[in-house]
């Protein structure tokens, strides 16, 4: 095939992005893919022969990458596979998933590292970027070999969401991290502060007669974690916080100038603890949805570059393990199919800037894992998503792409409509309805 039978040009589209501030009409082509081209006029000429997808003044903006999603395989297919988890996510406007190391085997080893890279290249229709075990077998006592990881394909460290409860070991992480350059993802949460908690102490909690957890296991472990980064000068990344509290711990980090970020879910950003009103297990999730104030705070954290990065924390769940009384139920909820169209929903009622969520979706986990894209920047890969903004839907159960359906929106309104999802310049979701001009 010739040079010109791989050209693609998105027209008339609406472009944004976030890492360079465009905000403006216009066009990509895509050549080899890459993004050969971002201009200003919205309907330029094209090469002889290229491909031209009218957008019909929808966004183009980098396609989403999800830096915390459990996805079931290897050990846990029945949850969730590699080619449904990539199927939702393409469905979502995501285009890289970061894939938790809480499989079986736990990715701690070369081997395991590989064969997900495998599995993800034949079956996977977007990136997947393996995160590696940070202690071997997700044990919390001896460090995995991470560079070896590294050399294999991992992306970063994490015990996905178990917690190192020894300092020693975490500043043993911290310190061999920093000599690869590496970033340290943690769980911030004193799970034996934590016991069988299930929802935040305070007086819903008490009023439901559930068993709840403080505030404070999430600080504690936060609190150490950022000690122990100012003895290693490690890279440190919180997975996800929750609350107001933890937002101050981070601000002053950043302001001493640690070399700290920090991720939230967008299930923390959309609920609150109210919403398990009625002991509804969907909404079960591990840190408990927490108070208003703090869903406040966090959004207000978001806007000011405190908090870096959204994540899905994509946790799939069968009916089994939710089906049952709810101190009992498995947390966790299904996210990667409405992870952008729930942060488009809060631009939509202003709280937050769509700026500056779509910075947290795409440009800023795209610099802290080192990939080749996120920005709308010649040379970049192609890895983009078409969206409508402005359409309204409904979520329903009966559409949902995940193996799992075990969705907190389940029949909510969902406001941004993803129309085209491209990985490395080809298409792997195409809306019904939406064809090249």
């Amino acid at each position: 095939m010739t040079e010109q039978a791989h050209t693609r040009a998105l027209i008339n589209a609406g472009l944004i992005d976030p890492a360079t501030g465009r905000r403006s009409r216009g066009a990509v082509l895509i050549r080899g893919g890459r993004i050969a081209g971002v201009l200003d006029e919205a309907r330029p000429a094209t090469p002889e022969g290229a491909e031209v997808v009218d957008c019909g003044g929808a966004l183009v903006a980098p396609g989403v990458i999800d830096m915390r999603a459990f996805l079931g395989e290897p050990g846990a297919e029945y949850r969730e596979t590699l080619k449904t988890a990539s199927r939702a996510a393409a469905a979502g406007g995501v285009t890289t998933l970061v894939s938790a190391p809480e499989t079986s085997p736990p990715v701690d080893s070369p081997a395991t590292v590989d064969f997900i890279r495998r599995r993800a290249r034949d079956n996977a229709v977007v990136r997947v970027a393996p995160a590696a075990a940070l202690t071997r077998g997700l044990e919390g006592r001896e460090l995995a070999e991470y560079g070896l990881l590294l050399e294999a394909g991992a992306v970063a460290f994490t015990d996905g969401a178990r917690s190192v409860a020894s300092p020693r070991v975490m500043r043993m992480a911290l310190a061999y991290a920093r000599n690869f350059d590496a970033l340290v993802m943690h769980h911030t949460e004193d799970a034996d502060l934590t016991g069988d908690g299930v929802a935040t102490e305070g007086e819903l909690a008490s009023r439901m007669g559930l068993p709840s957890a403080p505030r404070e296991a999430e600080t504690i472990m936060l609190e150490r974690d950022l000690r122990l980064v100012r003895m290693t000068g490690g890279r440190y990344h919180a997975a996800m916080i929750t609350h107001a509290q933890s937002v101050e711990l981070i601000r002053q980090a950043k302001d001493e100038g640690l070399p700290v970020t920090c991720g939230v879910s967008i299930n923390h950003l959309a609920l609150n603890e109210n919403d398990i009103a009625g002991y509804r297990t969907f909404f079960k999730l591990r840190p408990p949805l927490r108070a208003e104030e703090d869903r406040l705070a966090l959004l207000e954290a978001l806007e000011e570059g405190v908090i870096d990065v959204i994540v899905s924390d994509h946790n799939p769940q069968d009916v089994e393990a939710k089906r049952l009384p709810f101190p009992e139920a498995a947390p966790g909820a299904i996210g990667l199919e409405t992870l952008l169209p729930v942060a488009v929903r809060l631009a939509s009622s202003g709280a937050a800037s769509l700026q500056r969520i779509l910075d947290a979706l795409t440009a800023r986990p795209a610099g802290l894992l080192g990939f080749d894209r996120g920005r709308l920047v010649p040379g970049l890969a192609a890895d983009l998503v078409v969206i409508d903004t402005e359409a309204a839907w409904i979520y329903r159960r009966d559409a949902i792409r995940s193996r799992c359906k075990n969705t907190p929106f389940d029949g909510g309104r969902m406001e941004g409509m993803v129309l085209r999802t491209i990985v490395n310049g080809q298409d792997v979701f195409v809306a019904a309805g939406e064809t090249a001009a």
